[in-house]
């Protein structure tokens, strides 16, 4: 599901309308956090999550952690709720073992990258990691789940897009009020272009937690892009953020198909787009979160365009992972 237009927009009328109940989603989410007991864990947990629904960055902003805590020669964990995935867990996401619809795209992804847990009840998967020798838990997602405590709150947003209308779901975008969130966060993550970020900051409220910035660029891995036509097709958040970076690595799109959100990507869908691309001399691709959700027999036909993050301050992230407790 995409998000509506009026999410981005000011006093729109359906806003306006839709107000009460974001109210109502806004109390919700206040009680749920007021009600829970979290576990302390014998094991620091950084938690990777957002204000908005929908995408604004948190996979990338996981893996930068996994990496720079490896780095420091901590063995971490991610645990995630496996958005989309049959299973409820806890269990181990193996790669080999497991397919998208099981334990969702994201989480198969992570797990190149780190051990990844499936869990519904996230404090069963944390305790299920720590139990198997995690140092540290990174977890995907869950800032405003109250089943864990989160010894590093890493709140992520796009830029460009910032907090929306400032609504509450289903008035705007936001899954509690941009002051509350931010109260509770140690760290402000907000990715974007430059020009984006001067925006973005000029528009915080005056108390808000560190804030770092950081930009989602192309990995170097020795591709062409500009020798081929390519037709281009994303199932995220924001599938035009990765068609303008395939443009920016000067791709020639001569077409382009923006899904949902970890849509499915059926047999009968992937032959229209690999009949529609040979009709046209066209390469398919995709980026790696839709990679992980294709049946074996595109995994060949299909290119994936890796992105990770690039910080403004290097130390703005690290830092704060060095100060974690009990490593």
């Amino acid at each position: 599901m995409r998000e509506p237009a009026f999410w981005g927009k000011g006093n729109s009328w359906q806003s306006m309308l839709l107000a009460p109940l974001g109210k109502l989603y806004a109390v919700a989410t206040a009680r749920r956090l007021a009600q829970g007991t979290p576990l302390q864990l014998d094991v620091p947990v950084v938690c990777v999550g957002n204000l908005n629904a929908g995408g604004t960055g948190k996979t990338p902003t996981v893996i930068a952690c996994v990496e720079r805590l490896r780095d420091m020669f901590h063995t971490p964990h991610v645990v995630s709720r496996g958005y989309g995935g049959l299973l409820a867990g806890p269990v181990r996401v193996d790669p080999n073992r497991h397919t998208a619809a099981q334990v969702g795209d994201e989480p198969l992804l992570l797990a190149a990258f780190a051990d990844v847990w499936v869990a519904k009840d996230r404090a069963a998967g944390a305790k299920a990691a720590q139990a198997d020798g995690a140092t540290v838990i990174v977890l995907d997602d869950g800032f405003q789940n109250p089943a864990l405590v989160q010894d590093l709150a890493i709140v992520v947003v796009d830029a460009e897009r910032g907090f929306g209308n400032g609504r509450c779901i289903p008035a705007g975008p936001l899954r509690e009020p941009v002051d509350t969130g931010l109260a509770r966060a140690d760290l402000l993550l907000s990715i974007g272009s430059i020009q984006a970020q001067q925006d973005f900051a000029a528009k915080l409220p005056d108390t808000h937690p560190p804030h770092v910035t950081a930009s989602l660029d192309a990995l170097q891995t020795g591709m062409t892009w500009t020798d081929t036509p390519f037709y281009a097709f994303a199932g995220i958040g924001h599938p035009e953020k990765f068609f303008e970076t395939l443009r920016g690595l000067g791709a020639d799109l001569v077409a382009t198909q923006a899904l949902d959100d970890h849509q499915t990507l059926s047999t009968t869908l992937l032959s229209r787009m690999e009949a529609e691309a040979k009709a046209q001399g066209a390469q398919l691709v995709t980026t790696e979160k839709d990679a992980a959700r294709l049946p074996p027999s595109y995994r060949g036909k299909v290119i994936t365009l890796p992105v990770r993050l690039t910080f403004g301050d290097e130390d703005g992230l690290r830092t704060r992972l060095q100060d974690l407790p009990h490593l």
